[in-house]
């Protein structure tokens, strides 16, 4: 068996367990399971293992961090199909690698980037689906929208053409649930807000591998989990 098969293989596994605990916590939640999406965090993740994790069937939603690693595996995967989404900081610049290659977009945190996006978006002839993100935790070391100022910015994104207003996305700190939840409950109490006179922008894309049970319970929709399928992976 190559390292690629074998990899996959035990990507499929631990995405199986996954599956199993976002199940259990909507369940406890009184949410029903299917109320909340994976998205399988590939940064880093070689294309050959990307290749046959996919076509094992297991998961079709992706989550990619950098504009150019997005680029290189929308293309090698194309055959596959994967639904892209893009979780990671994203410069303007950047912008013509992600739109119309992502489904969603969900680092949005400012009304110039979304500017930029829907101009890509719109010589595309394309509404590109975008998050806002919003920094509930005031860590200095986190981009997005004050929670002050989330409702505002959110209209004025939703007001640019070429872009389609879908939710919100935030992170919390790590290690703390106390601190996880009081930042999940904050990004769930500013969707509300908005969704009042924006319907459409209902997502939630909050919680990750140390903390995705908890932003479940919080109403989490779209869950973002790299370390648990497919391990640590360097940084830089």
């Amino acid at each position: 068996m190559s390292a690629a098969a074998a990899g996959a293989g035990a990507a499929v596994e631990a995405t199986k367990h996954v599956l199993e605990r976002v199940a259990g916590a909507a369940e406890r939640a009184g949410r029903r399971p299917d109320e909340v999406r994976l998205v399988a965090v590939t940064k880093g993740v070689d294309v050959g293992l990307m290749d046959a994790y996919l076509a094992a069937g297991i998961a079709r939603d992706l989550g990619e961090n950098r504009a150019q690693e997005l680029d290189a595996k929308h293309s090698a995967l194309a055959h596959r199909a994967p639904r892209w989404h893009f979780i990671g900081t994203l410069q303007r610049n950047k912008a013509g690698l992600v739109v119309g290659r992502a489904v969603s977009i969900h680092s949005v945190d400012s009304e110039r980037l979304a500017r930029a996006i829907g101009d890509k978006a719109t010589a595309l002839g394309i509404a590109q689906r975008v998050l806002l993100e919003v920094n509930t935790s005031g860590e200095v070391s986190k981009h997005g929208v004050t929670p002050g100022e989330a409702a505002d910015v959110a209209h004025a994104v939703a007001a640019v053409s070429g872009v389609e207003l879908g939710g919100f996305m935030t992170m919390a700190p790590p290690g703390d649930p106390s601190a996880a939840r009081a930042c999940f409950s904050a990004l769930r109490d500013i969707r509300d807000a908005v969704a009042r006179h924006r319907p459409d922008a209902v997502e939630l894309s909050m919680g990750m591998t140390g903390d995705f049970e908890i932003a479940i319970a919080e109403g989490a929709t779209i869950v973002r989990v790299g370390t648990a399928i497919f391990g640590p992976r360097p940084t830089r």
